[in-house]
């Protein structure tokens, strides 16, 4: 694609302070989201763990309506830290493991899709912890240039189900979802994308032609990609976007250094980023 990043570097726009941006440097972050649905921020505050960087920088996108999910804190964001207690032990995120490609809340119902999603690091984790990011647009045109028929599958309202979660009781605490990986919103234009290669989080519908799509999505996914990124945030960096595909490495932490990011998912995507109809 014509004049499309190549480079982790070229996605990097340094800042000041995120919590008081200049035009000029809002300017080059939306330049680089409309271009490839993400940015990459390196800002001067260091370790300073307060929350209002992450918030300050999603109100400067208009993206407000924060996903309150149950294991998020009081101001809406998600600390992704390792947890050893409670609920939030029993999940991935809160872990040291691998989290493999997927976009955020791929588990939400319809009315709630993530739309936006971004990271900021406090502290890095001493070893390990890589992302690997790529559009979910550029996905999509992989996809249709090897066949168009696997976007016609993928675009289907019932070829993604995600089973319900069970609390420790054994009743529902989320229900299943049903829904097509990518969609469309008819007012805007804009293409949206729920995905998880995790088969256990997963039912993928049962023909012969999904089947093989889901497969090249994935041996795209694992492939050497010019359009694929990988880097590791650190302190004072993070990464705004239009929830696109990514995933993290495993990770360790040290008695002295332990692994601390923000996650802010929005119900909006980021404003000045949709196409034009």
């Amino acid at each position: 694609m014509l004049n499309y990043p190549r480079e982790l570097g070229e996605l990097v726009v340094e800042l000041n302070d995120p919590r008081h941006l200049t035009q000029v440097e809002y300017q080059k972050l939306l330049q680089l989201c409309q271009q490839t649905n993400m940015v990459i921020y390196a800002g001067k505050t260091a370790d300073d763990p307060d929350p209002e960087i992450p918030l300050a920088l999603g109100r400067a996108f208009k993206v407000t309506r924060l996903d309150h999910n149950w294991l998020a804190d009081e101001s809406g964001l998600t600390s992704l830290t390792v947890v050893d207690e409670g609920a939030r032990q029993n999940y991935i995120p809160y872990s040291n493991r691998a989290i493999n490609w997927h976009t955020d809340g791929y588990y939400n119902s319809a009315d709630k899709q993530i739309h936006a999603l971004n990271l900021h690091c406090v502290v890095p984790a001493p070893v390990g912890g890589e992302n690997r990011l790529m559009d979910h647009e550029v996905a999509y045109i992989e996809l249709r240039d090897k066949n168009p028929d696997y976007i016609r599958v993928l675009m289907a309202d019932d070829v993604m189900t995600i089973p319900a979660r069970m609390d420790k009781d054994g009743n529902v605490a989320r229900k299943e979802e049903i829904g097509p990986v990518f969609s469309v919103d008819p007012a805007s234009g804009n293409l949206h994308m729920r995905y998880t290669i995790r088969t256990r989080n997963v039912v993928w519908k049962d023909d012969s032609l999904t089947l093989e799509a889901v497969q090249y999505l994935e041996q795209l996914l694992e492939s050497e990609s010019e359009y694929i990124y990988q880097g590791k945030l650190v302190s004072g960096m993070g990464l705004i976007s239009n929830n696109i595909l990514h995933d993290r490495s495993a990770f360790e932490d040290s008695d002295t250094q332990k692994r601390l990011l923000y996650r802010a998912r929005y119900y909006d995507r980021l404003a000045g980023t949709s196409v034009e109809l």
